[in-house]
């Protein structure tokens, strides 16, 4: 499996049906926040109803915050106080040596420092999930309870990906630094904050392209190290897990051995593909909102769509 083959699986199903994703008249401004010691990133906080629930919104590989959580964003503040953010070496995140999902459950932490936020309940989403994992794990007391959704414990299942992921690993080592000036030049070109324009699909192509390509294959390697298997069945928070039941990115298999690790976890079933939080937002809003009423207030999973 190439590069180019992992990243369309990825994100090829958004990139192919932009043209239909969802239409909405706005979203939520962001801006530019410091994070000391780290570096800038872009964020978007919505406050929501007094008193409500944090929700952090972690985004998909090769995505940004806009790109991943526009349709779904201004249904979620009638409810919670929504942050979401680009991970770094993703679309205005962070810029730094080295790429680590470690790196980025604590950049996530450390914007609620800025916040001023005590606990937040992140959503992951595809590789946003794994990052979600890994915010439980090094920082317990800040997480009150995890939506989990199209994710896994690992993504090296296949034997096209126990291939893959291990050659990834060995090539990156030598072409690091070339990797990194590649994709500084293309953070250097990007306006300050990424624009919206609700009449057509053009602004999600040029926020996808916000992400340099060559900074995907250092995402992808660290995608393949990601093993939560040893350490997930020690959640102690509420969760729910989103299956999205025809994923042929992340099995639904994979989806439910994760929610089969976490005690009492919750499962909703989506039908839909990998793609389905923009290209079936219709469904998976409601789907959303009934994972993190499970969350925080426990109750029955159902089927949605």
């Amino acid at each position: 499996m190439s590069t180019r083959t992992a990243v369309r699986r990825h994100v090829g199903p958004l990139l192919r049906k932009l043209v239909t994703a969802p239409s909405v008249p706005t979203v939520p401004e962001g801006q530019m926040v410091e994070l000391p010691g780290r570096g800038k990133t872009f964020v978007v906080d919505v406050p929501g109803p007094e008193g409500a629930p944090t929700v952090m919104l972690l985004h998909a590989l090769g995505c940004t915050a806009y790109l991943s959580w526009y349709p779904v964003l201004a249904e979620l503040a009638k409810h919670y106080r929504v942050i979401t953010f680009d991970q770094r070496w993703h679309g205005r995140g962070i810029r730094s040596p080295r790429f680590s999902f470690e790196d980025c459950a604590d950049d996530a932490v450390a914007l609620m420092d800025v916040l001023g936020i005590d606990a937040v309940i992140p959503v992951g989403y595809s590789m946003g999930g794994a990052i979600a994992q890994l915010m439980w794990k090094q920082h317990p007391t800040r997480v009150e309870g995890l939506v989990l959704a199209a994710t896994a414990r690992n993504f090296q299942g296949a034997r096209r990906e126990r291939f893959f992921f291990p050659v990834m690993t060995v090539a990156m080592k030598p072409l690091l630094p070339v990797v990194r000036t590649r994709g500084e030049r293309v953070h250097a070109t990007l306006p300050e904050l990424p624009g919206f324009d609700s009449s057509g699909s053009g602004w999600g192509l040029i926020e996808f392209r916000s992400t340099s390509a060559w900074n995907l294959p250092a995402v992808l390697e660290q995608l393949g190290r990601f093993n939560s298997r040893d350490w997930i069945s020690g959640v102690d928070v509420p969760t729910a897990v989103i299956v999205t039941l025809k994923d042929h990115t992340i099995p639904q298999r994979r989806q439910r051995k994760l929610a089969a690790s976490i005690p009492n976890a919750t499962v909703v079933e989506l039908d839909g593909g990998h793609a389905s939080l923009v290209l079936k937002a219709n469904v998976f809003g409601p789907a959303l909102l009934e994972a993190l009423s499970a969350v925080t207030t426990p109750n029955r999973a159902k089927k949605i769509g």
